[in-house]
């Protein structure tokens, strides 16, 4: 059985050993956090007011990690979308936490948006996305990639 659970101090280590390198660590977070991640970042970053940090679990098994972030009393953009091992990705685990997140913030917030962003080449998010009916709002370029690349984001809503 999938359930998302609040993400504590215990799972940094688990989450830190899931991002392999610079490149992943800015298709996963943006700008957010610095390669190589570690904890006293994401601790520091827990204590944001407006973030609620989650973690897919398959039985005992942690799967997955989202982020809620608070924009409004009524929308939330889902953040940080990961599923840990490479193994499972593909498996459907992605959609089904966006899902229990999105009922998450409805029924914990009452929120009535969700917002997020995605890179244009992350193809295989943006189909799960757009498959639980989120489109998108804007198209913006310009965005530096660890790799020296530049990279396009799409910023996706659906009404919840």
């Amino acid at each position: 059985m999938l359930k998302l659970v609040a993400f504590t101090e215990d799972d940094i280590d688990v989450l830190i050993d899931w991002v392999p390198s610079a490149e992943f660590n800015h298709l996963w977070s943006g700008d957010r956090f610095n390669y190589p991640l570690d904890t006293k970042q994401l601790a520091a970053h827990l204590q944001t007011e407006e973030v609620t940090a989650l973690m897919l679990c398959h039985g005992n098994q942690r799967v997955g990690y989202i982020e809620l972030f608070r924009e409004s009393e009524t929308t939330y953009r889902l953040c940080r979308v990961l599923i840990g091992e490479a193994a499972i990705r593909g498996m459907g685990y992605g959609q089904k936490m966006v899902e229990l997140a999105i009922e998450h913030a409805r029924k914990q917030f009452h929120a009535e948006r969700a917002k997020l962003t995605v890179f244009e080449h992350n193809h295989h998010a943006r189909r799960c996305y757009e498959s639980l009916g989120f489109v998108t709002d804007k198209r913006r370029s310009g965005f530096h990639a660890a790799n020296g690349e530049i990279w396009t984001a799409l910023y996706m809503s659906k009404v919840i």
